[in-house]
């Protein structure tokens, strides 16, 4: 099993010229033969504004674009876990 433990960041695009938001996430990254599981977290010393931007932009539409810090990137569904902070990442379908 390969493990990525790390940061990135989810942005939202409006389009392909217009990020509306960018957070910063620690990723726990885990690969095995059946695909991978990503789970995220937000920094806690967000400010109540990002905090509703995010919210904002999860209600929109919840894919995002996760960006890696060795600049790769890919299109993930987000699912909030209850929990602000905590974040579910899956590969987006569509």
């Amino acid at each position: 099993m390969d493990t990525y433990h790390g940061t990135g960041t989810l942005e939202w695009w409006a389009n392909r010229s217009t990020c509306l938001g960018g957070y910063e996430v620690d990723l726990d990254i885990r690969v095995d033969e059946g695909g991978w599981t990503c789970a995220a977290a937000l920094p806690a010393a967000l400010t109540e504004d990002e905090r509703e931007g995010f919210a904002f932009l999860m209600a929109l539409d919840p894919v995002f674009t996760l960006r890696l810090e060795d600049g790769s990137s890919i299109l993930v569904d987000v699912e909030a876990d209850g929990d602000a902070r905590r974040l579910g990442l899956s590969v987006c379908a569509g």
